[in-house]
């Protein structure tokens, strides 16, 4: 492991400090401050226009703070004296010229680095892009372009990882790959952090989720605590359905049948109808109040949001810009 992931360890490897970042009038960034530590996968969400790309820019030195601060490993991006060896990047897959080999633009990095060739051939095979190094750029798609920046962040062999929307461009089998690359790098003790729009990969992906909307943060937060913060009851279904009712409001619970009605002949909460959704309790005191009074359950089952119905919820006031209802 390198030695950017040993000194990470059970400390603060990015940590953001009261940032702000104003252009002009415009405040992009408002004292936002978060810490993403090492050994899981973070994703950094927010709508359009909430401030990610501008605090990823500030975090790598190409942005300035107008107040506060962004660190990696304790110090600031620009007085980092080989920064690949501690931070790679990727956040502008068609940052490259056209007319460039693959091999040789990751040559030119790898030598600004101190980075010998050997590390750059083995980068080029691990993204998939080996059969292609003495290609020019220029001809790839955009997906390989993707690939090819993942191999440049990759090249110092650092400790942390940022990405801005890595996956764009690349099909299902690329997708999977990424997922698979970005859990397996953070498994090595790496810190990983991912910016994505892509909720459904997200919540396969990370294992926490720092969320911010107009530039200020919103949660910060693993994926399990915010389906659970909007979870949607406990569906339940019984034979005896009208008696359960009686049991679970007496105990303070709140039921509704889980398809809207009873109609069609059919019970609500019976086998073949849509259930209950009851709220208020959980799901293990369900059961307890249900055979403490003799009636049986054919399904118990905890109803969370998923992570796009909960960003969603929480979101809602945090977008800049959206489409009319």
């Amino acid at each position: 492991m390198c030695g950017g992931a040993r000194s990470g360890e059970g400390g603060r490897v990015i940590e953001v400090r009261e940032l702000t970042k104003r252009y002009g009038r415009t405040v992009a960034v408002d004292r936002l401050s978060f810490v993403v530590r090492p050994g899981a996968v973070t994703g950094f969400l927010g709508p359009n226009g909430a401030g990610k790309s501008t605090t990823m820019r500030v975090l790598l030195g190409l942005d300035a703070a107008s107040s506060g601060e962004a660190l990696v490993n304790g110090r600031r991006y620009a007085s980092l004296r080989r920064p690949m060896l501690e931070v790679g990047a990727l956040l502008d897959a068609g940052a490259v010229h056209a007319g460039r080999k693959a091999f040789d633009h990751l040559g030119w990095l790898a030598r600004g680095n101190g980075i010998g060739t050997r590390r750059v051939a083995e980068v080029l095979e691990r993204v998939g892009l080996a059969g292609v190094a003495r290609k020019r750029v220029g001809g790839f798609s955009l997906g390989m372009r993707q690939r090819l920046g993942i191999a440049a962040a990759l090249l110092g062999d650092p400790g942390v990882l940022v990405f801005d929307e890595p996956v764009n461009g690349l099909d299902p089998d690329g997708v999977r790959w990424i997922r698979e690359l970005m859990r397996a790098l953070a498994a090595e003790g790496r810190t990983v952090l991912i910016s994505s729009h892509l909720m459904s990969e997200m919540e396969l992906t990370a294992d926490r989720l720092v969320v911010i909307g107009r530039g200020r943060l919103i949660a910060d937060t693993s994926v399990q605590e915010l389906a659970d913060r909007f979870g949607r009851g406990v569906r339940v279904r019984s034979p005896r359905p009208d008696e359960l009712t009686r049991v679970l409001v007496t105990a303070g619970g709140t039921v509704e049948s889980a398809n809207g009605t009873a109609g069609g002949g059919r019970v609500a909460g019976s086998p073949e109808s849509g259930g209950l959704v009851v709220s208020g309790l959980e799901a293990k005191a369900i059961g307890e109040h249900a055979a403490a009074h003799g009636i049986p359950l054919y399904e118990v089952t905890p109803r969370n949001a998923s992570l796009e119905e909960a960003y969603m919820e929480l979101t809602a006031r945090g977008a800049e810009f959206g489409a009319a209802s």
